[in-house]
């Protein structure tokens, strides 16, 4: 392929930008050249850090829209519909690249085929009759009515771009607004508006770089200031910009191409923000905002690069002969380098805060913060916050070297402004500030790290997370220790002095929002040094004085106060708790559950949930603290079910009462047996109670029973359906007051015992109980069995029994498993007592509890007797 132009071989240094979600993504820096590989005409662009790695490599079609904007930019629309823009350093390389990217195209036109050709023609055609009506107040009406038609297309479009530029027809409408003022016509200043509207509407770079030129902009923004919509009303845009005050040279800038980038880009914002504001469509806005990023790049990039302008600014700030006014403008010139920074890529970015700071940026920061002009104070704010945001590290490595050359940290600083700020906004950029500056490398653990991985049975769990962790810095150990050691005492001092205020009453809107901040400063340090601040926290006294902003007036810091307890309790750390419980800090808590409780508000709502997680997580100190000191109030709370589980919780938590309990022995004493309380003094759900012939056997007394044994009397009735679990035992054991027992005792029958050992070796035994639709957990016989071989030597020690009948025995062994297993501590104790008895056999003996028939029965009192 013959180019006029032949491709530039030399390689031009070069940003490539790419249009990602409405924002430029600066793929990086390169060298451009251009190539023709072929019959194809391309773009490289290879990587200034690595030479092989190629940014860009770009086909050039006809089809492309190819735009120079600027002197240093070009951009176009790839066939993929990416967005793409090359900024070059120098405008020599752009205007080489931009003829080579023309020839070429050209050259494509030229050897086109003949529909491709017609069609060019046909455009062309349709362009060259295009023609509008000389610019004049008379012909204002038909202008307007043919740029509508025109625009409606995007031939049209194109077309009419292309011919306002070329005749340069905006310069000469903005003399008919001045002439249509003086006339006061103003049919004629809304046509001028319309027509405005639709010229910076067509969405080309090059128009709308044309309106904000300083000869150009007064006019299009005054015929601006007429719009139809709103007839009877006139802005005022003229007067804004024509204020130089805005404009502050604080130090002379030499670079003309700089200082006019500077006005164009301000005048840029101004159309995007008001002027145009309610009439910008997607693509104008788009274009608008390409424009303002690539300037503000342009002019940081100026000034980073130019030692002699800072160097000079910075002097400003430290010299004391310099006035007020210039300081406070220099403070706000930085302000806006910072502010223009934010929009700019990472190495941009970094490379400006690196020369500020080694220029003494941070020496203007603690300037602003303590000034006494509060406009200072929130520039200097602004700009800390942006450098925080930016890189945290590089600030706390500044106040490292402040705290080791003894001088004041940065720290003290935001403390100092924190405490006697007025302005509530630059109260909380300072608390956030310094909850950046003190927040650690690796993330807080979650509160309930064990339990999560307790419940989940996931052992890796805790391991993984202690992998994930990032190994610790000394240098930001050391920060936050010396935060600790000399400056926590100041920032919390506020909180400490509520011990000398009582009652809290009479709060100012700043100390309500100063408590707001300590609060949730403190939140931050629980959460994030769960070491240094638990202990510091309670050494202070902090949550008794928080505890009293539980009182004041204030709700949104009643909240904060509650928030905080609230997080306490979520670390479920067993210090925390025992504090609390010891400072008797959930009394004002209960106390706002009560004067909040005819109402479902957000307070008692907050309240209510600290307490239903107490009861879900069974946090056992916090409830039994509460039921045992303020369990009156508890049971008056009962609009919810959460205090009365919680006070169900503490007594299935304390069990039986030991002063109340009485041995199996004493159970003979009175004439009924006592009983233990179970689930308030209800019976078993699922246990039949007893019929009138059950309890007065069981009333019976032994000498009745061995009696009616001895004269053959008939088979005890049997409960189908089993009786209490709180019935009495199977076998009836000396007790320990009984006196020793004697060769009478020896003596007595021990027939009982022989046919319960006869139940326990008869297999074939035909005579059954039927048991519970829901079986029991385990055989009583085989439960039983096991007790006793523990107890071998207890139960040989034993000499009197207490006859049952086998179908009695067995009924009641079958439905007893809930009571015996609340009773198997007393019959221990009962074991205990009577092995001490030196007179007791030490036989062992074996107790069945299964059903025999009455044949086997009598065959074993025949035997036995």
């Amino acid at each position: 392929m013959a180019l006029v132009v032949p491709p530039p071989n030399d390689k031009k240094r070069v940003k490539v930008y790419e249009l990602r979600h409405n924002d430029w993504f600066d793929r990086g820096t390169g060298f451009c050249t251009g190539r023709v590989v072929g019959d194809e005409s391309k773009i490289y662009v290879e990587s200034e850090d690595q030479p092989e790695r190629t940014l860009l490599e770009t086909r050039i079609t006809k089809e492309d829209g190819y735009q120079k904007q600027q002197d240093t930019l070009i951009v176009w629309t790839e066939s993929t519909g990416t967005d793409m823009a090359l900024s070059f350093q120098e405008a020599e390389g752009c205007a080489a690249i931009w003829d080579f990217v023309s020839q070429v195209q050209q050259h494509l036109m030229a050897i086109a085929g003949p529909d491709d050709a017609l069609s060019d023609d046909a455009m062309d055609n349709f362009a060259n009759p295009l023609a509008l009506p000389r610019p004049e107040l008379s012909n204002l009406e038909d202008i307007a009515s043919l740029m509508r038609t025109v625009i409606a297309t995007p031939q049209g479009r194109d077309s009419l771009s292309k011919l306002v530029i070329s005749e340069d027809y905006i310069r000469k409408l903005v003399p008919m607004v001045t002439m249509a003022e003086d006339l006061e016509s103003l049919d004629d200043l809304h046509h001028l508006c319309n027509i405005m509207k639709m010229l910076v509407l067509l969405n080309d770079t090059q128009i709308i770089e044309h309106v904000v030129t300083d000869d150009v902009v007064m006019g299009v923004v005054g015929a601006l200031e007429y719009d139809p919509d709103f007839p009877t009303h006139k802005a005022n845009h003229r007067r804004y910009l024509k204020d130089r005050s805005k404009f502050k040279e604080v130090v002379p800038i030499q670079d003309l191409a700089i200082k006019k980038k500077i006005h164009s880009t301000w005048r840029l914002l101004y159309l995007k923000d008001v002027v145009l504001a309610r009439i910008l469509d997607d693509p104008t806005f788009s274009v608008l905002n390409s424009l303002i990023f690539f300037n503000q790049v342009d002019i940081v990039s100026h000034l980073q690069g130019n030692t002699a302008f800072l160097e000079e600014l910075f002097a400003i700030i430290d010299d004391p002969s310099v006035p007020h006014q210039r300081k406070k403008d220099a403070v706000a010139f930085i302000q806006n380098c910072c502010a223009i920074a934010k929009n700019i890529q990472a190495p941009g970015r970094q490379t400006l805060y690196a020369n500020f700071i080694q220029n003494g940026l941070l020496r203007v920061i603690n300037f602003a913060l303590l000034n006494g002009d509060s406009s200072i104070r929130v520039a200097g704010t602004d700009i800390l916050v942006a450098m925080i945001d930016h890189d945290a590290s590089m600030v706390r490595a500044y106040i490292f070297r402040s705290i080791q050359d003894n001088k004041r940290p940065l720290t003290d600083t935001l403390i100092e402004l924190l405490l006697i700020e007025n302005d509530l906004g630059v109260k909380a950029q300072a608390a956030d500030a310094i909850k950046v500056l003190l927040e650690p490398q690796q993330p807080p653990p979650p509160p309930n790290a064990e339990t999560m991985a307790r419940n989940s049975n996931n052992a890796e769990f805790l391991s993984k997370l202690r992998n994930t962790t990032a190994p610790a810095n000394p240098q930001l150990d050391s920060f936050i220790q010396n935060f600790y050691d000399n400056s926590a005492s100041k920032l919390f001092k506020p909180l400490r002095d509520l011990e000398k205020r009582k009652p809290i009453v009479n709060l100012t809107f700043q100390e309500v929002s100063l408590f707001q901040h300590l609060i949730e400063i403190l939140m931050f340090l629980i959460r994030y040094h769960l070491f240094r601040s638990k202990i510091f926290i309670f050494q202070e006294g902090l949550p008794a004085r928080i505890a009293q902003l539980l009182a004041c007036q204030h709700k949104h810091l009643q909240l904060t106060a509650l928030k905080f307890f609230r997080t306490c309790i979520g670390l479920q750390d067993d210090y925390y708790v025992q504090q609390m419980t010891k400072n008797f800090l959930f009394e004002p808590i209960l106390n706002i559950v009560y004067i909040t409780m005819p109402r479902d508000n957000l307070l008692n709502s907050v309240c209510l949930e600290l307490f239903e997680f107490i009861k879900r997580e069974n946090v056992k100190p916090v409830i039994v603290h509460v039921v045992e000191n303020y369990r009156a109030k508890l049971e008056e709370i009962d609009y919810v079910d959460t205090f009365q589980s919680l006070i169900l919780r503490y007594d299935q938590m304390q069990g039986y009462n030991p002063e109340a309990d009485t041995t199996l022995f004493s159970q003979d004493q009175d004439g009924n047996p006592h009983r233990t309380s179970v689930n308030g003094n209800q019976r078993w759900q699922g246990v039949k109670e007893m019929d009138a012939a059950e309890e007065a056997y069981f009333n019976t007394s032994d000498d009745e029973d061995e009696l009616a044994n001895r004269r053959g009397a008939t088979k005890r009735p049997s409960m189908t359906n089993g009786a209490s679990p709180l019935a009495r035992s199977l076998v009836d054991y000396p007790d320990d007051e009984e006196e020793p027992l004697g060769t009478t005792n020896e003596a007595m029958d021990r027939r009982p015992i022989e046919r319960m050992n006869a139940q326990a070796t008869d297999e074939n035994a035909k005579s059954r109980i039927p048991v519970p639709s829901t079986p029991p957990p385990e055989r009583l016989s085989e439960k039983r069995r096991r007790e006793e071989d523990d107890e071998e030597d207890e139960l040989g020690k034993l000499s009197t029994t207490k006859r049952r009948s086998s179908s009695v025995s067995s009924t009641s062994s079958g439905v007893n498993v809930g009571s015996n297993s609340n009773n198997v501590l007393r019959r221990k104790k009962g074991f205990i007592s009577s092995s001490r008895d030196p007179t007791i056999s030490n036989d062992k003996i074996k107790i069945s509890l299964g059903a025999r028939s009455p044949a086997d029965g009598d065959a074993k009192r025949d035997e036995g007797g």
